[in-house]
Parts: structure tokens; sequence; C-alpha cells
């Protein structure tokens, strides 16, 4: 029976995808589901469970070496050394469409920059992202979506093509392609720089309304301004289209 280590830092991916796998009737493959070490929420939540459990990549390369043939990334929080995408077939499935706005949240990025955004599935390499791909699916982006109402629409687009492409993806029967460039890569710290508003700075209506809805996602306190009396002040918009006779 051929091991496949999934590691996801994902709740909703992490339920799909065990739905998957029961549907699918896929006995001849043995399922380890982990999540990363450092994950707090997870680690209260499923500190009894006996099926899903924290793991360090680091840590634990040398067993996983050994042990896994195939290693699923949905969503993981840790960078995969080398010496472990080198050794063992990682595939990704990504948040994002290849080479556009690779690294953190690509649909921020993508709200104010226009690139393409959507769900990459790669096999991975060395770089950040990267690497051959299996499949990839674009998601648009409506004028009056913000960052939540499109990462919900990506996670279930990731979904759809775990379902359609599993079997291939456990098997290796794939063909692959390139991306047509590079593309570009976005930091943690780019995010955070875009976070912090500055009341003077100048802009148009468009490029304000863009950024604060690629800014918005459900409770998070992301954009934000100090006043003149130096107070922190949070900011997300409430944005909606008129569909009806408004």
């Amino acid at each position: 029976m051929d091991r496949v280590l999934v590691l996801t830092d994902n709740e909703y991916l992490y339920d799909e995808f065990t739905k998957i796998v029961e549907n699918k009737h896929l006995q001849q493959y043995r399922f380890d589901f982990r999540y990363s070490h450092k994950n707090r929420k997870f680690l209260d939540k499923y500190r009894d469970s006996t099926e899903f459990s924290g793991i360090s990549v680091i840590e634990s390369l040398e067993e996983i070496i050994i042990e896994y043939k195939l290693l699923i990334s949905l969503h993981c929080k840790q960078i995969f050394p080398s010496k472990l995408v080198t050794a063992v077939r990682c595939i990704n499935i990504h948040p994002g469409f290849n080479p556009y706005n690779r690294g953190f949240f690509p649909q921020v990025f993508s709200i104010i920059n226009k690139k393409k955004v959507g769900v990459t599935v790669h096999e991975m390499d060395e770089e950040l992202d990267h690497g051959p791909i299996i499949v990839r699916e674009e998601v648009p982006i409506e004028s009056w979506e913000t960052s939540g109402d499109v990462y919900r629409r990506i996670l279930r687009t990731e979904i759809q093509l775990i379902e359609e492409n599993l079997e291939d993806i456990l098997n290796g029967t794939y063909e692959l392609t390139y991306p047509e460039e590079e593309g570009n890569i976005n930091s943690f710290k780019d995010f955070k720089r875009l976070c912090k508003i500055n009341p003077s700075e100048v802009a148009s209506y468009s490029e304000v309304i863009d950024r604060l809805r690629a800014l918005t996602h459900d409770d998070y306190r992301n954009a934000y301004f100090y006043d003149e009396s130096g107070t922190k002040i949070f900011v997300r918009i409430l944005i909606e289209p008129c569909l009806g006779d408004d």
C-alpha cells in the first residue's frame, strides 16, 4: 500500500479532501494527514485526534523521505527544504494562477495589479510556488469582490480540481506544462506594507477602492492608518453590486 502524506493548515480543505478520498474508495493508498506543528488553532482542536496531528517538516525530514512516495500540500504553512522536493514527488495545491503573484495572498495582489488569479496544481521544485504545472484554472475577479469573496471561490475551485484530478495525481499519469514566464512573487512583508495606508497619499478613486477591497477579508483587521492624534484606525469596505431595480 502506497503512503501519501497530506499537509494542510486549512480546515475547509482538510474536511473536503477527506470526503473526496472516502467517496473515491482509494483503498490502495494510505493517506496520512498532518498540520504544521506551530498551528495553535489545530493543536488545540485536534489534540486528541489519532488521524490528524502536527508535524515539523524539518524535524521529520528523513522519516518523510523514507516513508512516503507522494506528498500533497494543501495550504501548508511550512517551507519545504530542497532535499525533500528532490527526494519525494511533492504536489502543491496553490491558490493562485501561476506564474502570476506567487507567494503570499495571490488574490490580494491580483485585485490591485490585475494579474490573473485562480488555482494551480503543480509539482514543487526548490523555488516558492514554482514548478511544472499539472492543471490550473483561472478564477475571474468581479469589480465588487473583496479578498474574502475571491478566496472563497478559489477554495471551491481547488476542491473541484482535486476531485477531477486526484487519481492522475496519485498515479503520476498527467502531462506537465510550463509557465509562460517566471512571473512575480509577493512576500508577507509586501502584504504588510500594503496594509499601512498613508492618508496623504494621492490616488484615484478606483485605486483606493481596489486597495480597500483587496485588504477586506472577513473580520481580519488588515488596512489601517493613523489619525492626527496617533490613534490606529482599521478600515474595511462594504461593497455590493446593483443586481436588481435599484
